[in-house]
């Protein structure tokens, strides 16, 4: 039976090359397995016209977004990133001569390279906290893995028993995902569930510590004295680590301050920029706890299984797992100079 569809080019020519060697149309059949008509035909339009290639491309319908359609269609795109398909095909419509479908519009748009995506979700950076964050991966940017294993990591994070993320999705290219328009701003906040404060460095995850009430300067300052001061001494006993803390309230108090400035001989407080949790690795050890508590076979039904969970997690992080996240520093800093000082995918 002879072949279905279309032939390529280089077919065409094996079928003109064994007319032209002396085979029969028989013969040519058997030899390629087409069948007879398809041999005569292209044949007989190489012999009439010199025709070796297919006009196929050239059949079906035209279709009804031409260039001048997509780029008036990405310029909808680009004014309004959350728009639907159905706001888009609305819009599209509007004074143009031919309307088209829904269908016509997610086609095309998927032609285009646009695709539906949850936006990422950054902190709000005003210009003097790109300027700051600039200027800490200006002052870094020659730090090596190794510089990196000397600073200890912490951070507080709370944990939801139920939670909506109610995440919306916008129209973007692949290129695109950290475009101002294609982002949606964060701002730090809790509410509910159960709080926890970590420490961790390349060399070892440091206690995970509940927090039952919020974290003022008097609980944070138990943190630092009970955890933080073993943590940085018995890591780092020749006094060269880092520890790193953000710009909270409680972290800038004049104790905390104080405190820190009688034990500067033992370690240095890294100087962090504001609104740069994309840089804190310890970030993606909280989104590996949250994971991990999602896929439980038991969900926790109350505040203390929760707290448990997270506890039992936390001890059992793999040290591939921190590590990496050390390593991933110095991509880290060059993204962020790269943005100059703005939001990253970190």
């Amino acid at each position: 039976m002879g072949k279905k569809g279309d032939l390529s080019d280089f077919e065409r020519g094996m079928i003109v090359g064994a007319r032209r060697a002396g085979l029969s149309i028989s013969e040519t059949a058997d030899l390629l397995g087409f069948s007879r008509t398809t041999i005569s035909r292209v044949y007989r339009e190489w012999s009439e016209k010199e025709k070796t290639s297919s006009e196929r491309q050239f059949c079906g319908r035209k279709c009804l977004v031409d260039a001048r359609g997509q780029r008036r269609m990405a310029r909808l795109v680009g004014a309004d990133r959350r728009a639907t398909v159905t706001q888009i095909t609305t819009r599209y419509n509007q004074g143009g001569q031919k309307s088209i479908s829904e269908r016509t519009v997610r086609g095309t748009l998927r032609q285009m390279g646009y695709s539906s995506r949850r936006p990422h979700r950054v902190p709000l950076l005003s210009a003097k906290n790109r300027k700051l964050r600039l200027q800490f991966a200006q002052a870094h940017g020659n730090w090596t893995i190794e510089d990196w294993k000397n600073v200890a990591w912490s951070d507080e994070s709370q944990f939801l028993l139920r939670h909506s993320d109610g995440r919306v999705r916008i129209w973007r290219l692949q290129h695109e995902s950290m475009d101002p328009s294609c982002l949606v701003s964060t701002v730090q906040a809790g509410g509910g569930g159960v709080m926890v404060w970590g420490i961790f460095s390349w060399h070892s995850l440091g206690p995970l510590v509940p927090i039952e009430h919020r974290c003022n300067a008097t609980a944070y300052l138990s943190i630092v004295a009970d955890h933080v001061h073993p943590f940085m001494t018995t890591m780092y006993p020749t006094s060269d680590g880092y520890f790193q803390q953000d710009n909270a309230p409680c972290h800038k108090a004049g104790i905390i301050s104080d405190w820190f400035l009688e034990h500067d001989n033992e370690f240095t407080v890294l100087k962090w920029p504001p609104q740069s949790p994309d840089l804190n690795p310890i970030e993606h050890l909280w989104d590996v706890v949250e994971r991990e508590i999602r896929i439980m076979d038991v969900q926790p039904t109350n505040l203390r299984q929760l707290c448990d969970a997270i506890m039992s997690i936390w001890t059992k992080l793999p040290e591939e797992c921190f590590q990496h996240l050390v390593e991933s520093m110095p991509p880290r800093i060059e993204a962020v100079l790269k943005a100059k000082g703005g939001p990253t995918r970190y």
